[in-house]
C-alpha cells in the first residue's frame, strides 16, 4: 500500500503520479474545445457516462486534474468544477431543488449568496434564513419540505462560526443535504467531511488558487449523503452507484446547462497556486492573529471581529474547529469619530478592493460596497455597522501592516 502523504506533499506530487505525458510535473493546459475519437461507438459510449472528454464546456483534462486535487483537500469522493464560486453554488442550488421546496440557511452569508437566495424564492424555493451559530435556530427552521441546509465555515464579514459539527450530525439525522461554504477556512483548516457536509463549496480564486489572477469554484462530494434517499435527482442519473448521483446532476444540470466552465488557462493557474496553499494560510493567519491583537488595543478602533481572540463569540468553537489558526478574514469597526474613507485613503500598503484570500492585504468599506445593495435593515439582521471595514490579510511582512495601520489611525 502506498504511504499516505501529507497535505501539501499530496497536492505537489498529484499530477506526476496521475502519469503526466513526457514526465512533466504540470499537468498541461489543454486548450482543445473539442476531443476526437476514433472509434464512434467510443465517442457515444463517452456521452452515455464513460470516461472521457466530449465538449470543453463540460471539462477538460486540465480541469479534471485540478479537480482531483480539490478531492484530495477536501478528502472527497468527486469534485465539479466552474467558472466561479458563485457558480458552484448556484448550480448546487439549481440544479438539486425544486420549486416547493424549503432551505435552511444561515443569515450570515456572503452578499452575492444572500442576492442568490432572492433569486431562488423569486422561482418557488422557499429560504429560511437563521441564527446558525445555534443549533436549535436551526432545528426550529425544519419543515416536511426541507430538502438542503447551508452555511459558512467562517462567515463572511462578520466571521461568526455556525455550529458547524452540531448541523452535520442533525443533517444526517433528519437526511438533508448539508452544503458548506468552506472557502474562507479552507480545506488546509478544516475538511467539510469531518463535520459531516455532504457537499463541499470552495471558490477556487480566493485562497486555493491565492495570486488574484484567476477565478474558480467548486463543489466537492464527501461521499457521506446517500443519494438514493433524495427526490429530486432525475431518473437518468439513477444510474450506478448513489454515491456519484448527486454530483453527476450538479455537472449535468448545473455545469453543461448553465454553461459556467472554468477556463482551462485558469484551472491552469490554480492548480498552481494550490500547490502553496498550507504555506500561504500559514503566514496570512499568523499576521491575521498578530494584526487583530494589535488593533483590539488600539483606541481609534471600536471592535475587532476575529475568531482567534478570546472576545469572539464563538472563540471556543474555533479552537475546537481550526486549532491555532484562525483565517485571514476580519472585520474591524473604527470609533464614531472617525471617518471611514478619509481612513481608507490614508493607507499605503494595505490594497482598496473587493477580494479575498489574495497573497495581499486587501480592505474596503462593508456597508458602502458589497453589502450596500441588501439594504439597511439587511445589514442590521447581519451585524453589519456603517463604519465597519473588511480585511482579508495577506503574507506581507507582519509589522509593516501594523505601522501601516498606526499612521492611518493617527
Amino acid at each position: 500500500m502506498p504511504q499516505k502523504n501529507g497535505f501539501t506533499t499530496t497536492i505537489l506530487h498529484s499530477d506526476r503520479r496521475g502519469s503526466v505525458e513526457h514526465g512533466a510535473i504540470h499537468k498541461p493546459m489543454h486548450a482543445s474545445s473539442e476531443y476526437a475519437y476514433a472509434d464512434s461507438r467510443e465517442l457515444a459510449a463517452v456521452f452515455q457516462g464513460k470516461a472521457g472528454f466530449t465538449y470543453a464546456r463540460q471539462g477538460t483534462p486540465t480541469t479534471a486534474a485540478l479537480e482531483a486535487k480539490v478531492s484530495q483537500m477536501e478528502g472527497g469522493v468527486g469534485t465539479v468544477s466552474f467558472a466561479t464560486g458563485m457558480a458552484a453554488l448556484a448550480a448546487t442550488f439549481f440544479a438539486l431543488l425544486r420549486a416547493g421546496d424549503h432551505l435552511i440557511s444561515s443569515k450570515y452569508v456572503f452578499g452575492n449568496t444572500n442576492s442568490l437566495f432572492g433569486t431562488l424564492m423569486g422561482m418557488g424555493v422557499e429560504v429560511t434564513l437563521v441564527d446558525a451559530t445555534d443549533i436549535e435556530s436551526v432545528k426550529q427552521a425544519l419543515r416536511p419540505e426541507t430538502r438542503m441546509v447551508f452555511t459558512e465555515a467562517i462567515a463572511n464579514p462578520g466571521t461568526q462560526i455556525a455550529d458547524l459539527r452540531a448541523i452535520g450530525d442533525w443533517c444526517r439525522q433528519e437526511k438533508l443535504v448539508y452544503v458548506l461554504d468552506n472557502t474562507l477556512a479552507t480545506p488546509w483548516l478544516c475538511q467539510g467531511i469531518t463535520l459531516g457536509a455532504s457537499l463541499v463549496v470552495n471558490s477556487l480564486s480566493k485562497h486555493i488558487g491565492g495570486h488574484g489572477n484567476a477565478m474558480g469554484g467548486a463543489v466537492t462530494d464527501t461521499g457521506l449523503y446517500d443519494w438514493s434517499a433524495y427526490p429530486n435527482i432525475a431518473a437518468p442519473y439513477r444510474k450506478g452507484s448513489p454515491t456519484s448521483w448527486g454530483l453527476l446532476q450538479i455537472k449535468k444540470k448545473g455545469l453543461r446547462d448553465m454553461g459556467g466552465t472554468l477556463s482551462a488557462e485558469a484551472a491552469h493557474r490554480i492548480a498552481a497556486g494550490a500547490e502553496t496553499l498550507a504555506l500561504r494560510m500559514e503566514k496570512g493567519c499568523s499576521n491575521a492573529l498578530t494584526l487583530a491583537q494589535f488593533l483590539a488595543g488600539h483606541p481609534r478602533v471600536a471592535k475587532v471581529h476575529y475568531p482567534g481572540l478570546p472576545s469572539h463569540p464563538q472563540h471556543e468553537r474555533a479552537v475546537d474547529l481550526y486549532g491555532h489558526r484562525f483565517g485571514t478574514l476580519m472585520g474591524i469597526e473604527l470609533a464614531d469619530d472617525l471617518d471611514v474613507f478619509e481612513f481608507l485613503n490614508r493607507l499605503r500598503v494595505l490594497i482598496l478592493a473587493t477580494h479575498l484570500g489574495d497573497n495581499r492585504t486587501l480592505v474596503l468599506p462593508v456597508a458602502h460596497t458589497i453589502y450596500y445593495e441588501m439594504g439597511a435593515q439587511q445589514r442590521a439582521l447581519m451585524g453589519i455597522s456603517d463604519n465597519q471595514l473588511r480585511v482579508s490579510v495577506g503574507i506581507e511582512d507582519t509589522q509593516d501592516l501594523i505601522d501601516d495601520f498606526v499612521q492611518a489611525l493617527a
